[in-house]
């Protein structure tokens, strides 16, 4: 068919309502009816047809046209699509087909018509069999048109089960999408033919690629399991083949969980800790009726800590917040809790190392309590980052800290991490050096309660495993892990958080000199493969292994990011302190001297005003106990060459 020819005809088809397209329909039944009357005339009677035969047999031709005009739109008929007409369709078609034979039946007798029985049976035959076939004619006239001057996209469908032949049917109609074939890993199916295609094995896939063109295989084997599925997908995007997969129907319409809707296991349930339910009376005395900050509002410890302090009933609180998204999530998140109701929330956008807008927002709300979260937390993105991570753990806290000093706030709170404890990476070792920062203020103050509270990994938080090991799960595998043996100390989000609460109430015991460091306690650590396998057990699936090759999801060792410890410290010197909560305890550590805190700071910002990485870096070689920078030789190491 010529392309203008097509093109008009589809313009014609364009324009036509739906109404107009029923019409049209309609008259062709209304047409089809007398004229398989007249086939039957001739079959029947091939002698007698004449002016005169046709002219007696008016009445029925009339009563055809008239049981076709009324019972088709009584049954639908007109409104069922070309595309969509398929077995229910032609039930409805055979119904009309009766109905006018019934018609014809009694026309017969009123007008004693020469018409036999047999003849009206044929009739009926004839008259659904042509219906069926004009339009069957009518949409492959349409999708030839369609089609004229496209290049179709042939595509396979690897699943020879309910699910590939009911999408084959589907893909039928489609203007633009050709099946050429089934494959299937089963060898039970191959040979067979579906749809008019040979179930193929997955070993001639190659051929009917290069033989058709095909760019594309849809899967279409929604119920193997997920480890199964993206070992298929891994090998078709192998091969350079677009793969799109395809959800069972049951799953569609929801009478199957669709996997990426399974509710999540609580984090908690992986680590077996009790929730923290007993709030001592000092902490809520140091949140009640007060004006709090948190910065890093938006962060996962940031966020927490907002919802939570909530509890305490504040008068207000301002979120302080970098990431314009985090904030507005954050800000709507709080207004619509039914215990925000009477508390004012403010969410400003800024940075701490911004010091005149930290200052501002410190003298605006007159605050009693901040709670310092905001930091950069990502082991190798810190690592590979080294100044701006510095510039916002380190420079940041000092900037807060001095501002809080400067407008009389009662309490500052400072959130560390495990990884501040003989840190072998850039993030570890500028929270280390934000708690010298934060005691060194203590020191100095004699308004402000400084204290710091450094606590583990939280299971679920951004970056941590927990998610990481989700979206794996999800995608099929395989779930990476750095090392076997790697362990991690782990609490859940909401513990975390409530135990920063109180023991940012427990500091003011010992009056605001003290610079409290509190270290929760994190339980035993935990090995990070066995969490893993939990996780990938809690999905429903099974983990594969040598032993169990078959197993759904696989493990994979990836080795140690840079900086990465094997296994994590809570204290730098033995010896804790107990507090008034069994889960916080306190610390007595080493510091530095004032002098050495300003000789530190004045050095890393001038490394920093450089944009000297490696001179920021020594910084923290000289001033943070312990630390080596990754890949550098050990101090020990260094000393020896300075001697010789």
């Amino acid at each position: 068919m010529g392309k203008s020819v097509a093109q008009g005809l589809l313009t014609v088809i364009g324009r036509l309502s739906r109404l107009h397209k029923q019409i049209v329909l309609l008259s062709i039944d209304m047409m089809l009816a007398p004229i398989s009357l007249l086939v039957t005339d001739v079959l029947v009677f091939p002698s007698r047809v004449t002016p005169d035969f046709l002219a007696d047999n008016i009445a029925g031709f009339l009563t055809v046209v008239l049981c076709t005009g009324i019972g088709s739109p009584l049954l639908g008929i007109p409104r069922i699509k070309l595309k969509a007409y398929e077995a229910t369709s032609a039930v409805k078609t055979g119904v009309l087909a009766a109905l006018a034979g019934v018609g014809l039946s009694v026309a017969k007798t009123v007008f004693d018509l020469p018409l036999p029985t047999a003849a009206i049976l044929l009739f009926v035959l004839i008259f659904l069999i042509s219906m069926i076939l004009v339009r069957f004619a009518m949409l492959n006239l349409y999708l030839a048109v369609l089609r004229s001057g496209q290049v179709p996209h042939n595509v396979v469908i690897y699943g020879a089960g309910n699910t590939g032949s009911m999408l084959a049917t589907a893909l039928r109609s489609h203007e633009s999408i050709r099946v050429v074939a089934f494959v299937d890993d089963n060898p039970s199916l191959h040979g067979m033919t579906v749809l008019g295609h040979k179930v193929r094995p997955v070993s001639q896939l190659e051929r009917i690629v290069a033989r058709y063109d095909v760019q594309r295989v849809l899967l279409a084997m929604p119920s193997v399991s997920v480890g199964r599925q993206a070992a298929i997908i891994r090998d078709l995007l192998s091969r350079g083949l677009d793969v799109h997969s395809l959800p069972s129907f049951a799953q569609l319409v929801g009478s199957e969980v669709l996997l990426g809707s399974l509710a999540p296991v609580e984090s908690g349930e992986f680590l077996g800790r009790d929730p923290v339910r007993d709030l001592l009376p000092e902490a809520k005395d140091a949140y009640t009726g007060k004006r709090i900050m948190v910065t890093g509002a938006g962060g996962s410890v940031g966020s927490e800590l907002c919802r939570q302090v909530l509890q305490y009933k504040p008068s207000r609180i301002v979120l302080f917040e970098l990431s314009e998204l985090a904030l507005y999530t954050i800000e709507r998140d709080l207004k619509s809790c039914p215990e925000a109701v009477g508390i004012e929330i403010f969410a400003v956008l800024g940075t701490v190392t911004e010091a005149r807008q930290v200052r501002a927002v410190l003298a605006e709300h007159q605050l009693d309590v901040i709670l310092h979260a905001a930091a950069y937390k990502h082991v190798p993105l810190v690592e590979a980052n080294p100044i701006a991570g510095l510039v916002n753990n380190v420079l940041g806290t000092r900037t807060v800290a001095e501002a809080a000093l400067q407008e009389n706030v009662k309490r500052f709170i400072l959130i560390s991490t495990d990884k501040a404890v003989r840190p072998t990476n850039v993030m570890g070792a500028s929270k280390r050096m934000a708690e010298l920062v934060v005691q060194d203020m203590a020191r100095r103050s004699t308004s402000t309660d400084f204290s710091i509270v450094r606590f583990g990994n939280v299971l679920g938080s951004s970056g941590s495993v927990v998610p990481l090991f989700r979206e794996q799960i999800k995608k099929g595998g395989p779930v990476t892990l750095t090392h076997e043996d790697v362990t991690r100390y782990f609490m859940t989000l909401a513990e975390a958080a409530s135990l920063v609460l109180i023991a940012g109430g427990l500091s003011s015991a010992r009056g605001p000199h003290a610079g409290d460091l509190f270290v929760l306690d994190m339980g035993q650590p935990i090995r990070i493969r066995d969490l893993a396998e939990r996780m990938i057990k809690a999905a429903g699936y099974t983990v594969r292994t040598p032993q169990k090759p078959n197993g759904d999801i696989e493990v994979v060792v990836v080795g140690l990011r840079p900086g990465e410890k094997l296994h994590e410290e809570l204290l730098i010197e033995p010896g804790m302190l107990i507090t008034p909560h069994s889960k916080i305890l306190r610390a007595q550590e080493r510091g530095l001297s004032s002098i050495e805190v300003a000789s530190a700071l004045r050095e890393l910002r001038n490394a920093v005003a450089i944009g000297d990485a490696d001179a920021a870096c020594r910084v923290l070689e000289t001033y943070v106990e312990d630390y080596v920078r990754h890949g550098a030789p050990p101090k020990l190491a260094v000393a020896q060459l300075a001697e010789r």
